[in-house]
């Protein structure tokens, strides 16, 4: 529950796109960086669910209200000691992996690695907590997107193609929108424990808007990189899900409290078909 293992497709999705890219961009793929690369990223994003767990109990945004899923520390089925010590322990492991990958790419791995983590406790921890002051959904596009896929790329093949940025678009955009159905379904609760998210400054109208625009923009890429021949028309597959998410925008813009759940799941089972598929039309 703590990990909550229905948002790792987040952090799994930019690795295997990045890896699409080091073939479409005629590279070799080499197996070991990729492996550590994946598993970093499965490890930092556990450590950062962590964190938010036991730093929202700690400012109050876990109420007993709360819509979502249980959490932990909240519901005192862990104590914040317990999810602090597992915290250390992923992010810590994430470090250990991050070194042997720096000893294959070089030393900018180092600064990937630890802005990745100090990233990941600053969305809900310290004085000014980047998830609190509703620049959550940047960090999210910024981190799941351009740095998780142009990460994965550049310790394969030691620099960053222009399609690396292009490709880091749609995943950063659909991870973006699962982040936005979080924070539409917590706008409540979250603007009484003073987390101002965009869906607390803006209101559920934005919140519907943006997750919208999240989607288009992913979708428009595939397009805008077959239209230029930047790739084969295959690129064009992850448009199949496209009836998925303007189903999810529905749901979004009609429902409210504990349905919302269900379009979070299905938002980040989206993002996992999607990516599945830009990959395979990257390197068809």
């Amino acid at each position: 529950m703590a990990i909550r293992p229905r948002t790792l497709p987040v952090a799994v999705v930019p690795v295997v796109v990045g890896c699409a890219v080091v073939l479409a961009s005629g590279g070799s793929l080499r197996a070991l960086p990729a492996f550590l690369a994946l598993a970093g990223a499965v490890l930092i994003q556990i450590g950062t669910n962590l964190a938010n767990d036991v730093f929202d109990h700690e400012k109050g945004a876990d109420r007993a209200v709360r819509l979502g899923p249980t959490r932990v520390t909240a519901a005192g089925l862990l104590t914040p000691l317990q999810v602090l010590r597992a915290m250390a322990g992923s992010f810590g492991l994430a470090a250990v992996l991050g070194l042997a990958l720096a000893w294959i790419a070089g030393w900018p791995v180092i600064a990937i690695g630890a802005l990745s983590i100090v990233a990941g406790i600053a969305y809900t921890a310290g004085p000014w907590p980047l998830g609190y002051h509703g620049l959550g959904d940047l960090f999210v596009f910024l981190f799941f997107g351009f740095v998780a896929v142009g990460g994965t790329v550049f310790v394969e093949i030691g620099r960053l193609p222009p399609l690396a940025v292009l490709a880091a678009i749609p995943v950063g955009a659909i991870a973006t929108a699962v982040l936005v159905v979080n924070n539409v379904r917590d706008r409540e609760t979250d603007a009484i424990a003073g987390k101002r998210t965009l869906a607390v400054r803006l209101g559920r109208p934005f919140g519907v808007l943006e997750y919208a625009a999240l989607f288009a923009g992913a979708f428009a890429v595939p397009i805008a990189l077959a239209a230029l021949g930047a790739a084969s028309g295959w690129v064009l597959l992850p448009l199949a899900t496209a009836p998925e998410a303007v189903r999810l925008v529905r749901v979004l813009a009609r429902s409210e409290g504990t349905e919302l759940n269900r379009c979070l799941a299905a938002t980040a089972r989206l993002l996992l078909t999607f990516g599945a598929l830009f990959a395979v039309g990257l390197v068809a």
